[in-house]
């Protein structure tokens, strides 16, 4: 479960910053570099992101919690 935490995460940086540059310059990188199905699945891979964060919350704080714990 903690790869799939990490990989969500990943992608909701990577998407996030995407977003933020079509919304603020209008630069749409993944539109530029990959037209059509590809584009698209990576938007679905990060709205399934989002998702999977929004419903784990709770869990993945717990987790990553006794993770840190072992390391004090």
């Amino acid at each position: 479960m903690r790869v799939m935490d990490v990989t969500a995460a990943t992608t909701l940086v990577i998407g996030g910053l995407g977003l933020g540059l079509v919304g603020l310059w209008g630069l749409d990188f993944m539109g530029a570099f990959y037209q059509g199905a590809l584009s698209r699945g990576f938007f679905v891979l990060v709205g399934l992101s989002a998702i999977y964060q929004a419903l784990a919350w709770r869990a993945i704080q717990k987790r990553w919690a006794l993770a840190w714990a072992r390391y004090e």
